[in-house]
């Protein structure tokens, strides 16, 4: 298992979360997508959906704790749509592509082709196990402060409304208001190695183009230019 992870590559991870693995078994398996296991069954490799399942409860309950003491005055209603979004997928892959977690995924063949280390749900799920991989290599409190430590942010847009999951949903009804037709994106452009891809995607209305986005998925490049859209819209 250690012969497919570099020290350097592990050291370079661990500096972007700016702690350090006492067992570094732990990353490893995080960052172990099934499809390589279940190609190397002959090498007995965990994956990382233990791990994820681990790190989608102490992310829950990190996120919970910390708006209910934040946000003493909100009734449990409001507590529970903050953290709806905070612990979705989407705010996920966003910070794993932050830290470019693909680039130290390890991937079966047939998910590498497909581009799966660009794709958001590979990503969050990674994502969670890194969390969970930290909560059993530390501890509670260890893993809830690099939690906050790097979802704050995204607490502070949410509750000030600055934070919209789904783009495409939003600009899709506005449209379908006044029309039957729906949007439609294209990717125009790929750029970057398979394991860095960039994606430029345009959205597309009765032949006229409303929004241009770019991303490192290209469901990121279209919630961009769906954003991009609503906001040629609103002038």
């Amino acid at each position: 298992m250690t012969d497919y992870f570099s020290e350097e590559k592990l050291a370079e991870l661990e500096n972007k979360l700016n702690l350090q693995f006492n067992d570094k078994g732990l990353l490893r398996r995080a960052l172990t997508h099934k499809s390589f296991a279940n190609e190397n069954s002959d090498l007995n490799i965990k994956d990382n959906e233990r791990l994820e399942f681990l790190g989608d409860s102490v992310l829950s309950l990190s996120i919970s704790t910390y708006i209910f003491n934040k946000y003493d005055k909100y009734e449990e209603g409001k507590l529970a749509k903050i953290r709806s979004v905070i612990v979705s997928a989407p705010i996920l892959a966003e910070k794993a592509f932050r830290l470019n977690l693909g680039n130290y995924l390890l991937l079966g063949k047939g998910e590498e082709l497909s581009g799966g280390r660009n794709r958001d749900s590979i990503l969050a799920d990674t994502m969670e196990a890194i969390l969970g991989a930290i909560y059993l290599d530390k501890d509670f409190n260890f893993a809830f402060d690099f939690i906050i430590n790097n979802f704050k942010n995204f607490i502070f847009e949410v509750n000030n409304g600055n934070y919209i999951q789904d783009y495409k949903t939003i600009l899709q009804e506005i449209i379908q208001k006044n029309s039957n037709n729906r949007p439609e994106y294209e990717v125009v452009k790929e750029k970057g190695p398979d394991h860095n891809k960039e994606f430029y995607v345009t959205v597309n209305f009765e032949e006229k183009e409303l929004g241009f986005g770019k991303g490192k998925s290209k469901k990121q490049a279209e919630q961009k230019a769906a954003k991009d859209a609503l906001q040629q819209l609103d002038k």
